[in-house]
């Protein structure tokens, strides 16, 4: 773990997480099995609104690590509602990997060529996605530290 703390700084694995987040935005709407976009499915839109919560956590421990703050209740809130979102990440990743295993179902039906090369990259977004915000919570441990529940209560943050 010393090893990829020491070869992806935070501020790089922060905007690296950024950059991933926000390009699976754009691929959420985007269907594998017709290589067109849908925007008005309300599932495409889950992505996008669970996304508010992990980049408001990378700018809060960005803020924190800059301003050498310690952790607060909403932040340790915030990393809590990480964890849920991770399971969905890892959700998409495998129903995108369910998806491109299930070629062999549809064969008969027309196929874009892009299927392939597009589920490969959206599972391998998903991965790193989920494998940078597990790098993000050590980042948290290690440079604005643990949540002390005993002295948490006496921090007021927000003054």
């Amino acid at each position: 773990m010393k090893l990829v703390l020491q070869f992806l700084p935070w501020k790089r694995g922060l905007y690296l997480s950024i950059g991933i987040l926000a390009i699976l935005i754009v691929l959420s709407f985007y269907g594998l099995y017709t290589n067109k976009f849908y925007f008005f499915k309300f599932e495409n839109y889950i992505i996008p609104i669970l996304s508010i919560v992990h980049f408001g956590f990378l700018y809060v421990l960005k803020f924190k690590i800059k301003e050498q703050e310690v952790a607060d209740i909403p932040m340790r809130n915030m990393e809590y509602g990480l964890y849920i979102i991770i399971l969905v990440y890892i959700f998409k990743l495998f129903d995108t990997l369910f998806t491109l295993m299930g070629l062999e179902d549809i064969e008969n039906h027309f196929i874009p060529e892009s299927f392939m090369p597009m589920g490969i990259f959206i599972s391998v977004l998903y991965l790193l996605l989920i494998l940078l915000t597990l790098l993000t919570f050590q980042y948290r441990k290690q440079m604005v530290g643990g949540y002390n529940f005993d002295e948490i209560n006496q921090i007021d943050s927000w003054e």
